[in-house]
Order: C-alpha cells, then structure tokens, then sequence
C-alpha cells in the first residue's frame, strides 16, 4: 500500500469513493443533503485540504484524507476495503506526517466515533449543528 499525494485528475474518482463511502456508513444523512455536498466537495473542500490517497500495487486508489490546519478535515475508504487498516495507515500519515492533531466527527457515525477513539482520539466538545448549518451534530475529537 502507497501514500501518495492527489492529482486534480483523481478528484472525479475521491467524489465517487466519497459518496460510496457516505452511503455506506452515513446512513443519517439526507439524499438531499448529499446531493448539495457533491459539487460543494468537487469544486470547493478537496481544493481547502492537502489530499493524500492510498494506493494499491496497481495504482488503484482505496481511500483519501484531508488535512488543513491540523485538522483531519475527510478521510473516507471504498466500502469493498473497509476494516483493512487503510483508514489507519492514512490516518497515521496525516498525524505523522502531516501534523494532524484534530477531527470532527458525526455524532451520529459510531463506527468513525469508534475508529478515532481507537487510534488515540478523545471527544473534546460538541456542536449541534454541521459545518453547513444543517442539524448534524459534530463531535470534536483531539489526540
């Protein structure tokens, strides 16, 4: 498995990991709700972020993270690799290597919950509401 930085060419494959992984584990979330993050994702968050994407032997992206400021701002693995450690290992890169120190996570995502406090995150403080206003609550978590 291979770290390596995203190319603009890889961000139509991120959105489509993104949303196979948000389908996956947010099932809370709106189709409406997803439908307004895509372009918002594509043309706006990726840019905010430094990606990185794990690699497999044939150059076949699994998962990507998203660091600014300190902050794991996305990390999200395709449903067919979940519970390989590919989440961990981009995890583990962002926090070495990248100077990650924080994440908000959905309250409502136990199985992010879980992971994060698995590898070393603990619950800092709440917001009821999302990044974009909607009634999502965010926990906030730091190492």
């Amino acid at each position: 498995m291979n770290i390596e930085i995203v190319e603009k060419a890889d961000h139509l494959q991120l959105l489509a990991i993104w949303e196979a992984s948000v389908r996956a584990t947010h099932d809370f979330l709106a189709e409406d709700d997803l439908q307004e993050l895509k372009p918002l994702i594509l043309e706006q968050y990726f840019d905010a972020v430094d990606l990185t994407c794990a690699k497999n032997s044939n150059g076949e992206i699994l998962g990507f993270c998203g660091v600014h400021d300190g902050n794991i701002e996305m990390l999200f693995i395709s449903p067919d690799v979940r519970g390989k450690g590919i989440g961990a290992l981009l995890a583990a890169h962002a926090i070495k290597d990248q100077g990650a120190t924080k994440v908000d996570v959905n309250e409502q995502n136990e199985q992010a919950l879980g992971f994060y406090q698995r590898i070393g995150f603990t619950v800092t403080g709440r917001s009821p509401i999302d990044g974009q206003g909607k009634p999502y609550p965010l926990l906030h978590m730091a190492l």
